[in-house]
């Protein structure tokens, strides 16, 4: 079987290249003949077309991204098979999905959201997104690197860390996890809680309204946002040097971190919705919380990017959730009982490494993916 992946290559931090990248190097390391390109690189995928002549074209990204992941390599005769994440707006692009044989999905939600947008479901296959559990593994906390981070960060040894990473702390639940801080503080051990943000100009007014509300909340000195660039060898440690890992995200197509924590050990607060039905076992790996507050809207501006003219209006027939709260009491349930229990925490943590070497790791991803693609098109 050839392979031709189209992400964005050489791969950056942000989770659509990771997630193309997982897969590129499981595949590698189960024998698959594989090559990657990034997937606007109109010249190297023709390139690649010609010489390679790939049986599969697998594109990563969001439906916005149909043109040049699906739609240009059908145009050279090459048989593309997308690989979805779900961006939370439609695209104007169901007629050419619906005719592909199969399209791969991050998670069961992603699959839901698809269907209700007018994609049929019986060519929507689940495929999750690889995690290298080789790299993100359990730390001890007097190992030298995570003792350095710890150090780095201004938290002591006695003190438990929580932890949020994400384009922006907000949209990973930061609001409801300081609320819910703020609520048990008087309550548990000596904590401190950590945000790392990637450092862009989107996220830098947001950081300004997260660090206000800390200081509402009166607890401004225990919460760390951090906004430099770290690269993913990094990642381990930062994520291996945390207590808990907190993210119950208001939008999450799958949780990539979420997965990571698991992986190094670590019990997660989420959210009892989206991705995080799939990849987080309520009571076993995390504590999810409910769903405390919906956002819905009736209709949407949309443009180019999604396949329409500029300044589309685009209705709804049924109002559509865009945005999910959780609910803060459950969060701060959730963040006393682990952090009163340091039992608790090694259990979950325990629980969690083994559910993502059994369904995540990214070598059982890419066999999955090969498998998928063998009862599908008969490729070996």
């Amino acid at each position: 079987m050839r392979v031709l992946l189209l992400y964005d290559y050489p791969p950056s931090p942000g989770g659509l290249s990771t997630q193309g990248d997982l897969l590129y190097k499981g595949l590698i390391a189960i024998g698959v003949d594989v090559h990657a390109v990034h997937w606007q690189s109109d010249q190297e995928k023709e390139w690649y077309y010609a010489w390679f002549k790939p049986d599969i074209v697998v594109g990563v990204g969001y439906w916005g991204h149909v043109p040049s992941i699906v739609v240009h390599p059908q145009c050279f005769g090459q048989r593309a098979v997308p690989w979805l994440v779900a961006d939370g707006y439609i695209a104007n692009y169901r007629d050419i999905l619906n005719e592909l044989p199969l399209i791969l999905v991050t998670s069961t939600w992603v699959k839901e959201m698809y269907i209700r947008d007018g994609i049929s479901g019986d060519k929507i296959e689940v495929l999750p997104v690889g995690c290298p559990t080789d790299s993100f593994i359990p730390h001890s906390n007097h190992e030298p690197k995570i003792v350095a981070v710890r150090q780095q960060l201004g938290i002591s040894e006695e003190e438990i860390m929580i932890l949020t990473i994400g384009g922006d702390a907000a949209s990973k639940g930061s609001n409801e996890v300081m609320q819910a801080l703020a609520i048990i503080d008087k309550d548990v051990p000596s904590w401190k809680y950590v945000c790392k943000v990637w450092p862009q100009p989107r996220t830098s007014l947001q950081n300004q309204f997260d660090q206000d509300l800390a200081k509402k909340l009166g607890i401004s000195e225990k919460v760390i946002y951090a906004t430099n660039t770290i690269s993913r060898e990094f990642m381990p440690y930062l994520m291996g040097a945390c207590d808990i890992y907190a993210a119950p995200s208001r939008l999450e197509g799958f949780g990539m971190p979420q997965v990571e924590a698991g992986a190094c050990g670590k019990p997660v607060i989420g959210i009892r919705a989206m991705g995080m039905l799939d990849t987080l076992v309520h009571g076993e790996t995390a504590l999810l919380a409910r769903v405390g507050k919906q956002i819905v809207v009736d209709s949407v501006i949309l443009g180019p990017e999604s396949g329409y003219e500029l300044n589309h209006l685009l209705k709804f027939d049924i109002p559509r959730t865009v945005d999910y709260r959780a609910d803060i009491r459950d969060v701060a349930d959730g963040l006393l009982a682990l952090m009163q229990d340091s039992d608790l925490r090694s259990v979950m943590g325990a629980a969690g490494r083994k559910r993502v070497e059994a369904h995540c790791d990214y070598i059982v991803v890419a066999r999955r993916y090969v498998t998928l693609i063998h009862e599908y098109f008969m490729l070996n």
